[in-house]
């Protein structure tokens, strides 16, 4: 599995009493990912477990459908649920994040008419795209602007001295937009790593009980043994689909990622480079 790939005077990673918000929104998530284990078990319990998906009701050891076929796979099958259904609310929430990031316009477009006000030294119109982009290519770019504007006027500073100030300033901005890019993206590869290992493990329970049911019957029974082997199936199945699903979100999720991490690094080069032209 692929590894996921803040500055004064601005907002930083310290909370108001000095401890780290990154520690405090982990924590956060891990609650989360606990509550939906705990709705993972309530489906199990009442809707799985429903007497109406087995044959013979209350006894619920001759399932007549496949929800009650998952609720004999036992205790793994609510944690593979509750994992699945923190899958989609991350998947979510990642979705509607970076889509935002995105911004209204794509970033080599953005780039190119910044570029093009910058070389007709119209630096509010190169601001004002910024605020139409409304993404964090358009975020980092305005902070950078905002610098290059106040440069042009600095005179105390040589040319290399202002073109840092710029650096430094668009480097603080890039700090601030790709963590809450990247927030969460450690639980999908967590879910994508672990999900099939926990479906595996209910499995090999599930085998384990049916080969001990088989010994203590006497003679062998291949209608239970095929019953059982179902069961324990239907934990690898919940956690190879679940796994599947992290792992496609988690490419895709990357990918945007490291277009607009592009699109901000091409968007700084801009402006170092047209400031450095312009007042050699």
């Amino acid at each position: 599995m692929a590894d996921v790939k803040t500055a004064a005077a601005k907002p930083t990673a310290q909370g108001s009493a000095g401890k780290p918000k990154n520690a405090n929104y982990f924590w956060r998530n891990l609650i989360f990912v606990v509550l939906m284990i705990a709705v993972g078990e309530i489906l199990w319990k009442f809707v799985l477990g429903s007497e109406s998906n087995f044959q013979d009701g209350a006894t619920r050891e001759k399932p007549a459908n496949v929800l009650g076929t998952m609720y004999q796979g036992g205790f793994v099958v609510p944690i593979l649920m509750g994992t699945a259904l923190t899958l989609i609310l991350f998947v979510i929430e990642r979705a509607l994040t970076i889509v935002k990031a995105k911004g209204k316009m794509d970033g080599g477009e953005f780039v190119r008419k910044v570029q093009y006000h910058l070389a007709n030294k119209n630096l509010e119109a190169a601001i004002s795209e910024c605020d139409k982009q409304a993404g964090s290519v358009g975020n980092v770019m305005r902070a950078g602007l905002v610098k290059y504007k106040e440069m042009t006027h600095e005179t105390g500073l040589d040319t290399d001295q202002k073109v840092a100030g710029i650096q430094k300033e668009i480097e603080e901005a890039t700090a601030l937009e790709l963590p809450m890019l990247e927030k969460n993206l450690v639980f999908l590869s967590t879910i994508a790593s672990c999900a099939t290992l926990l479906g595996l493990f209910g499995t090999v329970l599930g085998m384990i009980r049916s080969f001990a049911a088989m010994a203590t019957a006497g003679a062998p029974d291949a209608a239970a043994l095929a019953a059982g082997i179902s069961e324990a199936l239907i934990n690898t199945a919940l956690g190879i689909g679940t796994s599947f699903l992290a792992i496609v979100f988690y490419n895709l999720f990357t990918t945007i990622i490291d277009g607009i991490t592009y699109s901000i690094d091409e968007s700084g080069f801009t402006l170092t480079q047209s400031f450095v032209s312009t007042h050699k």
